[in-house]
Protein backbone atom coordinates (compact mmCIF):
# COMPACT_ATOMS: atom_id res chain seq x y z
CA UNK A 1 0.00 0.00 0.00
CA UNK A 2 2.83 2.35 0.88
CA UNK A 3 4.51 1.61 -2.46
CA UNK A 4 1.29 2.33 -4.33
CA UNK A 5 0.85 5.65 -2.50
CA UNK A 6 4.48 6.60 -3.19
CA UNK A 7 4.05 5.72 -6.89
CA UNK A 8 0.86 7.81 -7.09
CA UNK A 9 2.58 10.81 -5.48
CA UNK A 10 5.57 10.44 -7.82
CA UNK A 11 3.23 10.28 -10.80
CA UNK A 12 1.41 13.43 -9.68
CA UNK A 13 4.69 15.30 -9.14
CA UNK A 14 6.06 14.27 -12.52
CA UNK A 15 2.79 15.20 -14.24
CA UNK A 16 2.74 18.59 -12.52
CA UNK A 17 6.31 19.31 -13.57
CA UNK A 18 5.33 18.73 -17.19
CA UNK A 19 2.25 20.95 -17.01
CA UNK A 20 2.29 23.44 -19.81
CA UNK A 21 1.04 26.98 -19.54
CA UNK A 22 -0.90 28.45 -22.40
CA UNK A 23 -3.12 31.34 -23.36
CA UNK A 24 -4.65 32.77 -26.49
CA UNK A 25 -5.22 36.07 -28.22
CA UNK A 26 -7.62 37.17 -30.93
CA UNK A 27 -5.42 38.80 -33.59
CA UNK A 28 -8.41 40.23 -35.47
CA UNK A 29 -9.59 41.92 -32.28
CA UNK A 30 -6.11 43.31 -31.58
CA UNK A 31 -5.57 44.52 -35.14
CA UNK A 32 -8.98 46.19 -35.31
CA UNK A 33 -8.21 48.11 -32.11
CA UNK A 34 -4.93 49.46 -33.51
CA UNK A 35 -5.24 52.87 -35.23
CA UNK A 36 -2.19 52.10 -37.41
CA UNK A 37 -3.91 48.99 -38.75
CA UNK A 38 -7.21 50.72 -39.52
CA UNK A 39 -5.30 53.53 -41.29
CA UNK A 40 -3.27 51.02 -43.30
CA UNK A 41 -6.46 49.16 -44.17
CA UNK A 42 -8.07 52.41 -45.39
CA UNK A 43 -5.05 53.13 -47.59
CA UNK A 44 -5.15 49.61 -49.04
CA UNK A 45 -8.88 49.91 -49.70
CA UNK A 46 -8.33 53.24 -51.48
CA UNK A 47 -5.58 51.76 -53.65
CA UNK A 48 -7.69 48.68 -54.46
CA UNK A 49 -10.70 50.85 -55.28
CA UNK A 50 -8.62 52.91 -57.73
CA UNK A 51 -7.32 49.81 -59.46
CA UNK A 52 -10.80 48.29 -59.56
CA UNK A 53 -12.15 51.41 -61.28
CA UNK A 54 -9.30 51.15 -63.77
CA UNK A 55 -10.17 47.50 -64.48
CA UNK A 56 -13.83 48.39 -64.94
CA UNK A 57 -12.96 51.24 -67.34
CA UNK A 58 -10.74 48.95 -69.39
CA UNK A 59 -13.42 46.24 -69.46
CA UNK A 60 -15.91 48.85 -70.68
CA UNK A 61 -13.50 49.66 -73.53
CA UNK A 62 -13.42 45.98 -74.46
CA UNK A 63 -17.20 45.81 -74.27
CA UNK A 64 -17.51 48.95 -76.45
CA UNK A 65 -15.07 47.48 -78.96
CA UNK A 66 -17.16 44.30 -79.13
CA UNK A 67 -20.42 46.24 -79.55
CA UNK A 68 -18.86 48.33 -82.31
CA UNK A 69 -17.64 45.15 -83.98
CA UNK A 70 -21.14 43.65 -83.75
CA UNK A 71 -22.62 46.72 -85.42
CA UNK A 72 -20.02 46.97 -88.20
CA UNK A 73 -19.26 43.34 -88.98
CA UNK A 74 -21.79 43.12 -91.80
CA UNK A 75 -19.70 45.71 -93.68
CA UNK A 76 -16.36 43.97 -93.04
CA UNK A 77 -14.51 41.44 -95.10
CA UNK A 78 -13.49 38.16 -93.45
CA UNK A 79 -9.85 39.25 -92.95
CA UNK A 80 -11.09 42.54 -91.40
CA UNK A 81 -13.37 40.59 -89.04
CA UNK A 82 -10.51 38.31 -88.00
CA UNK A 83 -8.26 41.33 -87.38
CA UNK A 84 -10.90 43.08 -85.29
CA UNK A 85 -11.54 39.92 -83.24
CA UNK A 86 -7.78 39.61 -82.57
CA UNK A 87 -7.69 43.26 -81.41
CA UNK A 88 -10.62 42.71 -79.04
CA UNK A 89 -9.11 39.49 -77.65
CA UNK A 90 -5.72 41.18 -77.20
CA UNK A 91 -7.34 44.08 -75.34
CA UNK A 92 -9.30 41.67 -73.14
CA UNK A 93 -6.15 39.66 -72.40
CA UNK A 94 -4.37 42.92 -71.50
CA UNK A 95 -7.13 43.82 -69.04
CA UNK A 96 -7.05 40.37 -67.44
CA UNK A 97 -3.27 40.60 -67.09
CA UNK A 98 -3.59 44.03 -65.50
CA UNK A 99 -6.16 42.63 -63.07
CA UNK A 100 -3.86 39.70 -62.23
CA UNK A 101 -0.88 42.04 -61.77
CA UNK A 102 -2.82 44.17 -59.32
CA UNK A 103 -5.06 41.66 -57.50
CA UNK A 104 -3.44 38.26 -58.08
CA UNK A 105 -1.81 36.15 -55.36
CA UNK A 106 1.56 37.77 -55.99
CA UNK A 107 0.14 41.04 -57.28
CA UNK A 108 0.75 44.61 -56.22
CA UNK A 109 -2.09 44.63 -53.68
CA UNK A 110 -0.54 41.66 -51.88
CA UNK A 111 2.84 43.42 -51.90
CA UNK A 112 1.30 46.64 -50.60
CA UNK A 113 -0.53 44.70 -47.89
CA UNK A 114 2.78 43.16 -46.80
CA UNK A 115 4.41 46.60 -46.84
CA UNK A 116 1.68 48.24 -44.74
CA UNK A 117 0.53 45.43 -42.43
CA UNK A 118 3.66 43.36 -41.74
CA UNK A 119 5.35 45.97 -39.51
CA UNK A 120 2.18 46.17 -37.42
CA UNK A 121 1.97 42.39 -37.14
CA UNK A 122 5.66 42.21 -36.23
CA UNK A 123 5.09 44.73 -33.45
CA UNK A 124 2.26 42.60 -32.06
CA UNK A 125 4.26 39.35 -32.36
CA UNK A 126 7.20 40.92 -30.54
CA UNK A 127 4.89 42.05 -27.75
CA UNK A 128 3.37 38.56 -27.56
CA UNK A 129 6.84 37.03 -27.27
CA UNK A 130 7.74 39.43 -24.47
CA UNK A 131 4.45 38.67 -22.73
CA UNK A 132 4.94 34.90 -23.02
CA UNK A 133 8.48 35.17 -21.66
CA UNK A 134 7.38 37.35 -18.74
CA UNK A 135 4.45 35.05 -17.87
CA UNK A 136 6.41 31.82 -18.57
CA UNK A 137 3.83 30.67 -21.11
CA UNK A 138 4.63 27.66 -23.27
CA UNK A 139 2.03 28.31 -25.96
CA UNK A 140 0.06 31.27 -27.28
CA UNK A 141 -2.73 30.49 -29.71
CA UNK A 142 -4.54 32.79 -32.11
CA UNK A 143 -8.28 32.32 -31.77
CA UNK A 144 -9.07 34.25 -34.97
CA UNK A 145 -7.07 32.00 -37.27
CA UNK A 146 -9.73 29.45 -37.97
CA UNK A 147 -11.47 26.49 -36.42
CA UNK A 148 -8.40 24.99 -34.74
CA UNK A 149 -9.58 26.19 -31.34
CA UNK A 150 -12.98 24.71 -30.72
CA UNK A 151 -13.37 26.16 -27.24
CA UNK A 152 -11.44 28.61 -25.12
CA UNK A 153 -12.31 30.03 -21.75
CA UNK A 154 -12.15 33.82 -21.58
CA UNK A 155 -9.79 33.59 -18.61
CA UNK A 156 -7.06 32.51 -21.05
CA UNK A 157 -7.74 35.38 -23.50
CA UNK A 158 -4.80 37.77 -23.23
CA UNK A 159 -5.74 40.07 -26.14
CA UNK A 160 -6.47 43.08 -23.93
CA UNK A 161 -3.19 42.61 -22.05
CA UNK A 162 -1.27 42.62 -25.35
CA UNK A 163 -3.18 45.73 -26.46
CA UNK A 164 -2.36 47.37 -23.14
CA UNK A 165 1.33 46.55 -23.59
CA UNK A 166 1.09 48.19 -27.02
CA UNK A 167 -0.37 51.28 -25.39
CA UNK A 168 -3.92 50.76 -26.69
CA UNK A 169 -7.02 50.41 -24.55
CA UNK A 170 -8.97 47.25 -25.40
CA UNK A 171 -12.59 47.47 -24.38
Amino acid sequence: MKRLLTAAVALLISTASFAQKFAYVDMDYILNKMPQYTEAQKQLDKIAEGWQKEVEAKMKQVDDMYKQFQAEQVLMTEPMKQQKIKEIEAKEKEVKQFQKDKFGPSGELFTKRQEFIKPIQDKIYNEIQKYCSAKALDFMFDRSSGPTMLFASDKFNKSDEILSALGITGK
